[in-house]
This record gives C-alpha cells, structure tokens and sequence, in this order.
C-alpha cells in the first residue's frame, strides 16, 4: 500500500510539472489517503502482534 501512495505521489509531481492541477491534486489527494491507511494498518499490526507475545 506503500507503494501505491508513493506511485501517486510522483503521478501528482509529474502532473503538476506539466501544468495540470487538477491531475496534481487528485492523485496528491490519493497518495495521502493511502498513506494514511498504511499508518493505521501498520500502527494496528503492530499492536496485535504485540498482544500475541
């Protein structure tokens, strides 16, 4: 899922190189929700495995 938020982090660098916000924005909009759920799953799995112990 990391991956994924760094793939549209650098969709939304090269667009708005070339001028197009819109494009830029969305896929910026993208990459941060997607990282943001990275955190959460990661923060998560982390607990559990934790628990696990």
């Amino acid at each position: 899922m990391l991956h994924y938020a760094v793939v549209f982090f650098v969709i939304a660098l090269v667009a708005a190189l070339f001028g197009f916000g819109g494009i830029a924005a969305g896929a910026a909009g993208i990459a941060k929700i997607l990282f943001f759920v990275f955190v959460v799953l990661a923060v998560a799995t982390s607990l559990v495995g934790l628990m696990r112990r």
